[in-house]
């Protein structure tokens, strides 16, 4: 299960909002030139990312909620948007070449083939949506940031 904490932005009639990022310590690390993480992190605009999702129980502005998707889901959803259209113009620049001996038509085809694959990933994906295995799930509800009293000792 891949997990991620999230602070509620809105709560209203079992539907939450809800914030969630990259931490503030990532990119601190030493591994920053090979972290996978840090050079997506890197290429979103600012890292910081929303999802909404059915909650029943009434949650608070600032509340931390964590929200897990199974590994096996992602994994799935991630070969369908990558490898989908890559199958797609290798297969369209194969056929193209069957019966074509110039390279642009054959250029042409596995153009096609690779947006004909993107189409069908998002016709993949949009079904996919449905299904309960792709949605995430709640996993813990923080305490309301109010119940939360530090005392200081002098």
């Amino acid at each position: 299960m891949i997990k991620e904490w999230a602070t509620v932005i809105h709560w209203q009639q079992g539907r939450a909002l809800l914030r969630y990022g990259s931490s503030s310590g990532c990119g601190s690390c030493q591994a920053r030139a090979a972290c996978g993480s840090y050079l997506l992190n890197k290429l979103g605009p600012d890292g910081v990312h929303q999802l909404e999702l059915e909650i029943l129980q009434p949650l608070q502005p600032g509340q931390k909620v964590e929200v897990g998707i199974p590994e096996g889901s992602l994994l799935r959803s991630a070969l369908l948007v990558y490898l989908t259209p890559l199958i797609g113009l290798f297969l369209g620049g194969a056929l193209i070449q069957l019966w074509m001996t110039n390279q642009l038509w054959v250029f042409c085809g596995g153009i096609l083939g690779g947006i004909s694959g993107f189409f069908l990933a998002r016709k993949v994906a949009t079904y996919w949506d449905n299904r309960q295995e792709y949605q995430p799930v709640v996993l813990q509800i923080g305490l309301p940031p109010d119940v939360i009293r530090v005392q200081h000792r002098e």
